[in-house]
């Protein structure tokens, strides 16, 4: 596996993270800890990821001087003289990750922030202002920054309620209540696309409903809402955003199951109904991979008469793959630079155009 540009950063600055008990958040392993390890070899590092995937990746290392965590939030059980942390898409999502972190680290504890230059860091200082005593560049390299930070002396308890953001959106003659943590998809209104989804759903489901990448779980509260015969699962990558998606569900009085997954690796049952507006970004870059191998191997969570209903950009074109891979496809609408794709297996409850 090629060295991200941001470890290959924090590699040529080994010799400088000089810690006893250091906490990595959000930093992706790709070789970087095994190094980190053999450069100070008295280290115990504990590895904090809101990402499911990549905590799984972290696990996977299996040194008793690791580690993994994955959840909403980290919390410490003893605590770090150093935390590395990988700068955010979400600007927001940085000032909660600054907030939650203040609690596990020691008074003089270095605080460093690296990421890509074209994922927002430079405006790092600025942002950490309500946290940190300082925030300093230290290197430049790769197209990359770091920068090197103390937090403030006091700073208030961290409340993970104060991070949410509410709002209502009425779908039909539905309206539902929506709460949603920094970095969620859908944090601050209602996307496009999941719009044009919800306007072109099945005309009838029951049974067991899987909404894969939830997000905000506004597409469950409004499948469950609008069919409450129906078994909700939610499944997302993201901590937060299964978080989100709990909140958003028990606001509106509302049930569901809630899976972390790394794409479909922890859904062991078999569904229905399939509703997704899939995610297609990680980071600052574009990737498909994740959505592709979704619709490659959902056939194997279907019941041999389910429907499974996605939306996506126009410009992704992704029926040729739930034709190879599901069945039958046929593309409902093309609505606002977004397309409907629906394929049903028992080819009886397609939504006429």
């Amino acid at each position: 596996m090629a060295i991200s540009n941001i470890n290959q950063l924090l590699i040529r600055n080994l010799e400088a993270l000089v810690a006893t008990r250091p906490l990595l958040v959000n930093i992706a392993d790709d070789g970087f800890i095994a190094q980190y390890l053999a450069q100070h070899s008295v280290i115990q590092l504990d590895s904090y990821h809101s990402n499911y995937a990549e905590y799984q990746a972290t696990k996977r290392i299996a040194n008793p001087r690791v580690q993994s965590h994955f959840a909403v939030q980290y919390q410490a059980k003893s605590r770090h003289d150093l935390a590395i942390i990988h700068f955010p898409k979400s600007k927001a999502e940085f000032g909660f990750t600054l907030a939650m972190l203040a609690e596990s680290m020691l008074e003089d504890a270095t605080i460093i922030i690296v990421g890509e230059n074209k994922g927002g860091i430079k405006s790092a200082a600025k942002l950490s202002h309500d946290y940190l005593t300082f925030c300093n560049k230290v290197d430049n390299a790769r197209h990359c920054l770091m920068y090197i930070g103390r937090f403030k002396a006091s700073l208030a308890h961290f409340d993970l309620e104060k991070f949410y953001k509410y709002y209502s959106i009425q779908i039909q003659e539905k309206q539902l209540q929506v709460a949603a943590l920094p970095g969620v998809f859908s944090q601050n209104a209602l996307d496009i696309g999941t719009e044009v989804l919800l306007a072109h759903l099945p005309e009838k489901m029951s049974g067991k409903v899987l909404d894969f990448g939830c997000g905000a779980g506004v597409i469950a509260a409004y499948i469950a809402t609008m069919y409450p015969e129906t078994k909700l699962s939610l499944v997302d990558v993201s901590a937060l955003a299964l978080h989100s998606a709990q909140k958003t569900l028990t606001l509106n009085q509302l049930t569901g199951e809630y899976i972390a997954s790394d794409s479909l690796s922890n859904v062991q049952e078999r569904y229905d109904f399939v509703i997704s507006n899939p995610p297609f970004h990680q980071g600052v870059k574009t990737h498909y991979a994740a959505t592709e191998l979704f619709l490659a191997q959902i056939k194997q969570n279907l019941h041999k008469n389910a429907c499974i209903t996605i939306v996506a950009n126009s410009f992704l074109k992704y029926a040729p793959i739930m034709e190879k891979a599901i069945g039958k496809t046929k593309t409902l609408a093309v609505e606002k630079g977004f397309a409907i794709y629906q394929c049903d297996l028992n080819n009886n409850s397609l939504k006429n155009n």
